[in-house]
């Protein structure tokens, strides 16, 4: 047979019911869909992904600052401050 066959089968009444098998699709994208795909990934794979390059002096700069923020702050809070928002903190991760 070519690419389908028809197989017979009785139904549960007794009466002969026919079957076309075909193949079946692969893939639910339209032809262009897969096109298109196809030569994202081979862009991807030629010239890497586009990731946008960082400045080093901003990112020296926002480093700097996280590691003066945080102490400071603490050092700003009050001892009762401090306790009221480590409550909170711990309430929030416990909740999810």
């Amino acid at each position: 047979m070519t690419h389908f066959e028809i197989k017979s089968r009785f139904t549960r009444f007794g009466h002969i019911c026919y079957i076309s098998l075909m193949h079946k699709r692969t893939s639910k994208d339209d032809v262009n869909q897969m096109a298109k795909k196809v030569v994202d990934r081979i862009i991807e794979l030629t010239e890497g992904p586009d990731k946008p390059e960082k400045n080093p002096a901003a990112v020296a700069l926002g480093k700097l600052g996280g590691l003066k923020g945080g102490p400071a702050r603490a050092r700003k809070l009050s001892p009762k401050r401090r306790a009221l928002i480590a409550r909170a903190a711990a309430k929030a991760r416990w909740s999810k």
